[in-house]
């Protein structure tokens, strides 16, 4: 074997749960990543595992994440989904009985949909523990996030709550799946000199930054991100390799662009008459994506699109999987030459953008795992853990502040856009630290309040809500989040300082925001 790779799938969605309003547009984001990319993740996995193709892998799973995968009410409404796309396949096999060419396509749709929820109830619904059996299978090493994802770079004012960060999500982790991770993802790969010692006192092995935050590292690595280097706190850093990404990612050269495959946003949702696609889409008549989609990408043409057609497509993940499989195998025969070990290629990438964003993104992992294991003998896919058990000595250096964001650094979460929120954050976080050095021992009513105050801080420092404003995509959404987090962390601060606990508003809070249900706001006083 002369090198690996290792894909990184870094699963990721901000808490999103409305307990009273079933029509938030924002909780479908859960939903149509279940259908779209989880599940299909777990067919793809559990396909390669009966074939005994190796395929060891790195998922993580984000602790919002499995949170709002392990949560009766949001399996409850993510069946019902599935359930409602079916009935909308079939309504489509009707429609289009006079269109051969998207008939054809209402019946793939009406066949994967029927075997995502076949899937769906063999795991009764619970996909967490279908990737914990996937990895007691050795299949995939499954790893997790900060605990809300939250931006390490603008908090390190406050390393209390950095710390508290670490530990609810490592504690979630371990509720889940048995054991501590070995692995974390730190919010948009927001590294700062320091926070592994974070991660090492929560018994976690690794991390990752981006290129330069190896490249930069003190002092600079011998062997670039092709190897992983040690921190002082023995806490090892994977760097992303430039070469897969740019194959994904690149807007003029990635796979995903192939004027073959599906238009993600071409949709019936938008597409067809109001009276009759209303019941699929919001019941005031704001149009959405349904998933049913005819088009393929076309390029240079707005409207008038090719008809998708999923034999042209699947051939072409096939190539794209032999082309991205062969200029691996060189990149690794290049870079073994002049290292003293095999390298290893780390290719980090959001999960949905297979299945997802990519419609034949799960294909091309199927096709390139494969080939990985029949065609040829010198790529092994790894995970970052087996190469820490397989290759224990390592350079020591300390990465530079990075992240994987916009220019680097952090442009995104900190501009004109989102900078007042980070007052509020410093405040609050100051504050959380008080609570906890206040009440060493509280009655039952002031350890609930303590309790919800850290869920509504933790929700607070998502660093989705000003990658959202950022973007200007549901900016409205993500700074209602904010502000409603805030303002509860702050009546319960008052309440507690006072000594007036508000119970039937402390009861209402941890019915909504009810992530972490074993948080102990402890963790801030340590």
């Amino acid at each position: 074997m002369t090198g690996y790779l290792s894909l990184v799938l870094h699963a990721h969605l901000p808490f999103v749960r409305h307990p009273d309003d079933p029509t938030v547009m924002e909780e479908r984001w859960l939903y149509e990543a279940i259908v779209e990319t989880y599940l299909p993740l777990v067919q793809m996995f559990e396909g390669l595992a009966h074939d005994g193709v190796p395929c060891r892998t790195t998922v993580s799973l984000s602790a919002p994440l499995i949170s709002m995968l392990t949560d009766d009410l949001l399996k409850i409404r993510a069946a019902a989904h599935l359930d409602q796309l079916i009935e909308l396949a079939d309504k489509e096999i009707e429609r289009t009985a006079d269109e051969p060419y998207y008939q054809r396509l209402a019946h793939m749709y009406r066949d994967r949909f029927g075997k995502l929820r076949h899937t769906w109830q063999c795991h009764d619904g619970n996909l967490v523990a279908a990737f914990r059996k996937l990895q007691e299978q050795g299949v995939v090493e499954v790893i997790t996030s900060t605990a809300t994802h939250a931006f390490f770079p603008l908090m390190d004012q406050n390393w209390a709550a950095m710390r508290a960060q670490v530990h609810v999500a490592a504690d979630l982790y371990e509720r889940h799946f048995g054991k501590r991770p070995l692995g974390m993802w730190l919010g948009e790969c927001g590294y700062i000199p320091g926070a592994d010692e974070l991660l090492r006192e929560a018994g976690v092995r690794y991390f990752f930054v981006d290129t330069h935050g190896i490249l930069y590292a003190d002092p600079p690595p011998v062997y670039g991100v092709h190897a992983p280097l040690y921190c002082a706190s023995g806490v090892a850093a994977f760097g992303r390799d430039v070469e897969t990404s740019r194959q994904v990612w690149s807007a003029q050269e990635g796979y995903p662009g192939d004027p073959h495959y599906r238009d993600f946003y071409r949709d019936i949702g938008f597409d067809l008459p109001l009276e009759y696609i209303g019941p699929y889409i919001h019941p005031e008549g704001h149009r959405l994506y349904t998933g049913l989609k005819y088009q393929a990408i076309t390029h240079g043409k707005l409207h008038d699109k090719w008809v998708y057609d999923p034999e042209i497509a699947r051939g072409k993940a096939g190539l794209h999987a032999t082309d991205f499989r062969t200029r691996r195998q060189q990149q690794v025969r290049d870079l073994a030459a002049h290292m003293d070990r095999p390298p290893i290629l780390v290719s980090p990438y959001d999960a949905e953008l297979y299945g997802h964003w990519w419609f034949e993104g799960i294909q091309f992992l199927d096709d390139l795992f494969r080939q990985l294991h029949y065609d040829q003998d010198e790529v092994e896919p790894l995970s970052p853990g087996d190469y820490l058990t397989r290759h224990p000595t390592n350079q020591a250096a300390t990465p530079c502040a990075s992240s994987w964001g916009h220019k680097g650094y952090n442009d995104y979460w900190l501009c004109e856009q989102n900078a007042w929120i980070y007052r509020h954050l410093h405040e609050a976080g100051e504050r959380m630290v008080a609570l906890a050095h206040r009440f060493p021992e509280p009655n039952e009513l002031e350890r609930r309040a303590l309790n919800q105050a850290a869920r509504e801080l933790l929700l607070a420092q998502s660093s989705d809500w000003p990658f959202i404003m950022r973007t200007g995509t549901t900016v409205g959404y993500a700074e209602r989040r904010f502000n409603s987090h805030t303002v509860r962390f702050n009546q319960l601060y008052d309440g507690l300082t006072k000594g007036e606990i508000d119970e039937a508003a402390l009861g209402a809070m941890e019915a909504e925001d009810n992530l972490f249900p074993e948080i102990d706001y402890r963790v801030y006083g340590r």
